[in-house]
């Protein structure tokens, strides 16, 4: 394996730890750093999404009323050819409730995948896909601000 596709594996993984680092510290404009402009979005089927304001838009929509979070990613398997690439990777997110829900409690553990390109800036996920496995607890926690 090349140095070059070990440093784009490596850009990439960072990206992904900047996705859940961005959703538990509510920095949106973060996501700037994750997402091409014109990506598509697939929520475990629930929402499909064109475009990173969208998908900036349905984040906030779900985690903005929430309490704390922690999302964990691991299991990286990512795939480079030349200036694409395809990754995969496992997530686990706990959110806590906010206000009156704060002792409820909601977890979900699935799977992303992603295609990615390289641009000038840096690598930038095109189309994001999100499987769900598994939800523990109270789903209606997660909500607007």
């Amino acid at each position: 394996m090349s140095a070059e596709i070990l440093l784009a594996q490596k850009e990439i993984e960072l990206a992904l730890g900047r996705y859940a680092r961005a959703h538990d510290e509510r920095d949106w404009a973060a996501l700037d750093t994750v997402f091409a402009p014109d990506v598509t979005a697939d929520y475990a089927g629930q929402f499909q999404l064109e475009g990173r304001d969208a998908l900036v838009a349905n984040t906030r929509a779900h985690l903005g009323g929430c309490g704390p979070s922690q999302h964990l990613m691991g299991n990286f398997v990512i795939s480079v050819t030349g200036k694409s690439a395809e990754s995969r990777c496992y997530i686990r997110a706990f959110h806590q409730g906010k206000g009156d829900k704060s002792h409820l409690t909601y977890e979900v553990f699935g799977e992303y995948r992603a295609h990615w390109r390289r641009f000038p800036e840096g690598w930038r996920a095109l189309e994001w896909i999100m499987r769900v496995d598994c939800e523990i607890g109270a789903r209606e926690i997660l909500g607007p601000e």
